[in-house]
Parts: C-alpha cells; structure tokens; sequence
C-alpha cells in the first residue's frame, strides 16, 4: 500500500487575515489611558489640589507616552531590521530606518510625554503648585498626547485604506474611537469655558466651535466608507465623560490646599458632556450630500449646521441643567470644587453673563459661526489627506 504523504497544517500562530495588528491595540490602549488619566487628573485638582507628581492620575496619563515610545520603537527597529519585504513596501524611511507613519508620529509623541514629566516637577518647584493651566510642561504634554493620538489614527488608517473585508470594518471601528478621544482631548482643552453657567453666553459656543467641526468633519470625511461616523465620534466623548460623571464620585477625596471654600468629600467630576451627539448628526446627514460642492461651499453648510444644532440644542439644555431637576448624580449639578466661593454662579445656579451688552454677544456668535466654518475647512482638508493614507 501506498504510503500517505505527510500533511503539515498551517501554525496556529500566524495572524488571521482578518485580525486587527497589536500595534492597532497598543495605540488605543494608549490613547485610552491618558485621556482617562487627563480627566482624572483634572477631577484631582478640583477636589485635592496638586499634592505630588506621583498621583495615580499622572503615572496613568505617563503611561500612554512611555506604551506609545516602546510599542512604537520596536515595531520601527523590527521593520527596519527584520521586517518582511511586503512590511517595508509599506513604510516610509526616517533616518535610516523603515516603518509606519504613524509609528514614527507616536513614538515622537510619546517621548515629549515623557519629557514633560520632570520638566513639570521642576516647573512646579521653582514657580509653585498651579500657577496656570497652560503652562509650558503642560502645553509640551498636550502636544505630546495629541501627536500620540493622531499616531495611532494614522497606524490605523494605513492598514484601514489598505484593508477590505471584516478587516476594514474593525479597523474603522478602531479609528473612529481614536478620532472619539481626539474629540474628547479637544473638549478638555476649552473645558474651562463648558460650564453650565456660560450656555447662554457667547463665549462657551465660540470655544466649540474652535475645538469641535475640525474633529468631527475631518473624521467623517476620513472614515470613507463607515456609517454615522460623526455621530460615532461624538458617541466616544459622550459615554468618556459620562462614566468619568458617574465613577469618580465614588471615590473619597479631600482637598490638600488652600482655601477651602467649598465642602468636599469625594472626587469631583468635570461635568456632564455637551450635546454633540446633535450636530454629529447634522454632519452626517449633510456630508454625502455635498460631495460635488467646492470646498467653500460645504464648509459654509457645514459650519452653519453645526453652530445652529449646537446652540439648538444647548440652549435649552442649559435651562435644565441649571433647574432643581439636575441636582443630582445623573447630570451631576451637585459637584462643586473646593476653591468655589460662595457668590459662585454655579452655587445660585445662574447664568454668568460673560457679554456685557447684546452687540458683544452677537459679535461673539458671529466669531463663532465664523470659527466652526474655519474648522469645518480644515476638518475636509484633513479627512482628504487621511483617506490618501496607506502606508
């Protein structure tokens, strides 16, 4: 009898075809961690104040440069040295080396990180605790969270533009929740002007129309073919403010400076999201329909779109979540931070009145229709450079 020849299977250990690449994993896990350790930290300030740099809020927020530089740093050094013909077909050279874009993206982010820790501690011994928020450690470590972040979309995108399949669409899952905490760092940059004491003044919709139409308009436009991505965006920020809401209070805290003006027993959160969810919407009911438009013309549409859904919606909002019906820990109008006087606006749950005349608030809702048309053209520049991406 004829002798059967020998069958070897395939190893169980080379990658599916349709499973997402670890340093996919990595960059959101990144990402992941240092926006959870920003709100905390924010939440650390509010209710302690700074008592230390190694607070579990700051080592969660280093973790994310120190995983966005190694991860990133040997997936570069393993392309360039021991890579596959097909993995360096698909990278750019960097002095010398070989790997992704956004490899190279993160790992640049991940190491300002880094610095910015001891630059900080320094900053912090030489001219006090809190001296302001923009300070030049902290700016070195926003850019660098936000180089990690846009790292990790472009690592996506040169799979995702490259994929097809059940690959492509767990790939655009993956992006569209970056582009959802990219969206949610750009919130706390401006948080200072989100309180519900200035949603009837002009200056909370320009600092969002700053911050939000360039994310979600250059996220839409970049996703290509996935569905209700603006609103998937905003869905992201939505529920990461909302479970920050709704833990944190759990937690004990009490303040270790100065003045104390205001009771504190627990962590304070930084506040119930903004309705975006509306004008991500907006965006993408409108977006497909305005493909054959210049690019003046959309950002116009667009702009106008997101300032009326915003306000829209906000306004009202506003009125209750400054009644009785949100004094409690769903929306959270309850929480307070230990530096609050007692004349607060936030205590007497009234409107701040930020314009003083009617000519300075509508001068500031133009610069605000302004400002969302402005991001909206640079969100469609963005999203059209993103979808070129593949490599």
């Amino acid at each position: 009898m004829a002798a059967t020849p020998l069958t070897v299977e395939p190893s169980r250990s080379r990658t599916r075809p349709d499973a997402v690449p670890w340093f996919v994993w990595t960059a959101v896990l990144a990402a992941t961690s240092a926006l959870v350790g920003l709100h905390w930290d924010i939440a650390w300030h509010l209710s302690i104040g700074r008592d230390s740099f190694w607070t579990p809020a700051h080592l969660l927020i280093q973790f994310c440069g120190v995983l966005a530089g190694l991860s990133c740093g040997f997936l570069i050094l393993h392309t360039s040295f021991a890579g596959r013909p097909e993995a360096r077909a698909g990278a750019v050279r960097i002095w010398g080396f070989h790997g992704p874009l956004g490899a190279f993206i993160a790992a640049w982010g991940g190491l300002a990180m880094v610095t910015s820790a001891p630059f900080d501690n320094w900053w912090h011994n030489a001219y006090g605790l809190d001296v302001k928020v923009l300070s030049p450690p902290h700016v070195l470590l926003v850019i660098g969270i936000m180089t990690v972040e846009l790292g990790g979309l472009i690592l996506t995108l040169g799979r995702m533009n490259r994929a097809t399949g059940a690959l492509r669409r767990h790939l655009e899952t993956a992006f569209l929740y970056l582009g959802g905490l990219v969206l949610a760092l750009m919130m706390l940059l401006v948080v200072e002007y989100l309180d519900p004491v200035l949603m009837h003044a002009a200056i909370l919709y320009r600092a969002v129309c700053l911050a939000a139409p360039v994310v979600l308009v250059g996220m839409a436009r970049g996703s290509g073919r996935a569905r209700w991505p603006a609103t998937a965006v905003a869905a992201v920020y939505s529920v990461l403010f909302l479970g920050m809401e709704w833990i944190l209070p759990l937690f004990p805290a009490q303040p270790k400076l100065g003045p104390v003006l205001y009771p504190v027993t627990h962590f304070v959160p930084i506040g119930f999201p903004l309705l975006l969810l509306v004008p991500a919407l907006a965006i993408d009911l409108l977006l497909p329909r305005l493909e054959a438009w210049n690019l003046a013309a959309q950002a116009a549409v667009l702009g106008t779109a997101f300032t009326a859904t915003l306000v829209g919606a906000q306004w009202w909002f506003a009125d209750f979540l400054l009644s009785p019906l949100a004094r409690n820990r769903l929306f959270g109008q309850i929480y307070h931070s230990y530096n609050t006087p007692p004349t607060a606006y936030s205590l007497r749950h009234q409107f701040y009145p930020w314009e003083k005349t009617a000519g300075e608030f509508w001068t500031g809702m133009a610069v605000a229709l302004a400002s969302a048309m402005l991001t909206a053209a640079l969100g469609l520049g963005w999203g059209t450079w993103m979808r070129k991406i593949k490599r």
